[in-house]
């Protein structure tokens, strides 16, 4: 069965978009390849976060993948900063790396224009951070957004270059999982573009009834159709692509004719879309309140994960010692 990589980033709350493009990816992965899902808190320090914050932001992602069903008996969860192999990997290449090339990642130039005063060089070496993750555990695939195509490059000329240095063929190169090509795209509720946290147009799967009502009856929507069956402009199919994802086929059909006899009342499409997106959350919410409550049990996910992937961690890595000419005392 091959082995599939992916992080998990420690920031903010799962919303729809997430829930429907990543999560439920992983929910089909876990069920045909050998998964390692992680969250990457070590990544995190790049923006200095404080150390509760840390803390309550992993308890917090474990608790909703787990209440989306991410499942701990198909799948390896843990938590990065459990797993000390990944840093010795991140040291080897580290010095295999050069500046220029960590300096013309798109996502390093990106970061650096957003916090001019914070260019560390855990941003600079995110690309080999992110090596480390995949190839420790000699991945086949990894799910991946465009925005880190370059990133997955970069893993796989470190696995080349690694294998070219000491004449070995031994780290596999790691083909990239495209989401969006799987994954359903979720609208925001500003009107344009997709679901985003940066954006400020998210449902989280957190937010109860109320905040769901209050955010989709201010979604954006025009003066309404004037012509029968014309076509719907951006901000209108937004709402009836949301409708589509969480709504019964009938009820899409209904406001869908509502459109196209110029009939249509928008106040009683949000009213109808709001509710049914929570029937779609509520179960989802009361899970993560559950998990969030139980912190013994997050513990003991997060436990036994890292014992699994440190298992599998340090095998890799005793052998890349003995590749490099280190010493495996330990191993």
């Amino acid at each position: 069965m091959e082995t599939v990589v992916s992080g998990i980033r420690p920031t903010g709350n799962l919303h729809l978009g997430n829930y429907y493009g990543a999560v439920k990816s992983f929910l089909q992965m876990q069920n045909e390849y050998n998964c390692y899902f992680f969250i990457a808190d070590w990544h995190s320090l790049t923006t200095r976060p404080k150390p509760e914050d840390i803390i309550q932001s992993a308890n917090t992602i474990l608790a909703e993948y787990l209440a989306c069903g991410l499942d701990p008996e198909k799948a390896t969860i843990y938590v990065q900063s459990d797993v000390k192999e990944v840093l010795e990997l991140y040291l080897y290449f580290n010095m295999n790396a050069y500046l220029g090339e960590l300096e013309r990642t798109t996502t390093f130039k990106e970061k650096a224009r957003k916090q001019p005063d914070n260019v560390n060089a855990g941003l600079l070496t995110y690309p080999t951070l992110m090596a480390a993750d995949i190839l420790i555990h000699k991945a086949a695939k990894v799910p991946v957004g465009k925005d880190q195509e370059q990133n997955m490059e970069m893993a796989r000329k470190f696995a080349r270059r690694f294998n070219s240095m000491y004449g070995v063929e031994y780290l596999k190169e790691p083909e990239s999982f495209s989401l969006s090509a799987k994954a359903v795209k979720i609208p925001g509720l500003d009107g344009s573009g997709k679901m985003g946290k940066s954006e400020g147009n998210c449902i989280y799967l957190m937010d109860d009834e109320a905040t769901i009502k209050k955010k989709v009856m201010k979604a954006v929507t025009d003066a309404g159709p004037t012509v029968p069956n014309s076509e719907k402009p951006e901000v209108i199919q937004n709402l009836f692509t949301l409708m589509e994802v969480v709504s019964s086929p009938d009820t899409y059909k209904f406001f869908d004719e509502k459109w196209n006899d110029c009939s249509i009342r928008y106040g009683d499409l949000k009213k109808q879309l709001a509710a049914d997106i929570n029937v779609a959350v509520a179960p989802i919410r009361e899970r993560i309140n559950e998990f969030k409550s139980n912190t013994d049990y997050l513990n003991k996910v997060a436990r036994i994960g890292a014992e699994k992937s440190r298992e599998n961690a340090a095998q890799t890595l005793k052998e890349v010692r003995e590749i490099i000419g280190f010493r495996s005392v330990g191993f």
